[in-house]
């Protein structure tokens, strides 16, 4: 059944006038309706509702230009600057393959969308297009950059936007995370059929044929598969990635899109419980608060083992996973395993406390 706000649109736009410098995301939670919806109530005034279809939204992408694409999760923001290209369409899964817009997408979530004209302080104006799942949460975002092409962005508003158009929008109720899934009296079979594994897109299809999911297959798998990090390696992590110089693979996702960085991360500034690397063409923005379980993972692929740091909420929700880069030439491997190895041994240290 679909979720109603009992506000009314009057009403989201007048707590948008009353705090026009708190993020739109935080006076949605205020009020207590989604993103989607606080969009909705502003259609008419420089938001215009659009088709959600990636192979739709991916065209007019693809005529922009340069952009900022942003994809995220309740703990963790994805910023990757980048022309949007090499997009290949699919029913169940699509991707955009670049080397700065790196996506996975999956089309049943992309539900709602947005054309969003915002004017800012300096006169100038903001232009986003913006994708929400059933339950009106930002699937995947993306921001007009100075030289992106407005004529393009012109042209797309006229191809896409909807012929009907309501203030009011009902979404789905929002699904909750699943609980860590897993069975004791199949564990031989996972660490069996684990390292027969020659693809680390395997895994979720083991897992599911045996009625388990990532994080309660990673509870009982045990060593070598995987072993438990503290929660304070993610920041450990990331200073020795920024000291190192060691490029890595950071997937940050949702539902409905997987964002991906490749290449280093330079710049960490760390503000009150997040951690943010502010690079040129690259943001995160991390609730280390967030993190309550660490794993490192060891994934057998045909081009040797993939090893993983990965963290989850208290609720099970998987943040964020990174990876060595495996590319010849770029093989960072090595030193990403060196780098893990570390982590590893402060959680033995730790133990041993």
């Amino acid at each position: 059944m679909a979720e109603k706000t009992n506000h009314t649109p009057q009403d989201i736009r007048k707590a948008l006038a009353d705090k026009p410098n708190m993020r739109e995301r935080d006076i949605a939670e205020s009020l207590g309706i989604s993103e989607a919806q606080l969009l909705a109530a502003q259609l008419g005034q420089g938001v215009t509702a659009v088709t959600a279809h990636p192979d739709t939204v991916m065209h007019a992408a693809q005529t922009f230009g340069e952009v900022m694409a942003l994809t995220r999760n309740v703990s963790c923001v994805h910023e990757k600057v980048g022309i949007y290209e090499n997009y290949h369409p699919g029913t169940h899964a699509a991707m955009v393959l670049t080397e700065d817009i790196d996506l996975r997408i999956f089309p049943s979530h992309w539900q709602h969308a947005f054309m969003v004209e915002k004017e800012l302080e300096d006169g100038g104006l903001r232009r986003s297009l913006q994708v929400f799942d059933a339950a009106g949460d930002a699937v995947h975002k993306i921001f007009l950059r100075e030289g992106s092409l407005i004529s393009a962005w012109d042209t797309a508003k006229g191809i896409m936007s909807l012929d009907e158009m309501s203030q009011t929008l009902d979404v789905a109720p929002r699904k909750p995370t699943e609980a860590p899934k897993a069975d004791s009296s199949k564990v031989d079979i996972l660490r069996k059929e684990w390292e027969r594994m020659t693809d680390t897109h395997q895994f979720m299809r083991l897992t599911s044929k045996l009625k388990m999911n990532r994080l309660g297959a990673y509870r009982i798998a045990g060593a070598p598969f995987v072993r438990p990090l503290p929660t304070t390696a993610i920041d450990t992590m990331l200073t020795k990635l920024q000291e190192s110089g060691t490029e890595v693979m950071f997937f940050v996702g949702n539902r409905g899109c997987i964002q991906i960085h490749t290449g280093p991360l330079s710049s960490l500034r760390p503000m009150g419980p997040w951690q943010n690397v502010m690079d040129p063409r690259f943001n995160l923005h991390l609730r280390l608060d967030h993190v309550a379980e660490v794993w490192a993972v060891d994934k057998p692929t045909q081009r040797g083992p993939a090893m993983s740091v990965e963290a989850f909420d208290a609720e099970g929700m998987l943040i964020f996973q990174v990876f060595g880069v495996p590319k010849e030439g770029r093989d960072s491997r090595p030193a990403w395993r060196a780098l893990v190895s570390e982590l590893e041994t402060l959680k033995a240290m730790e133990d041993a406390s």
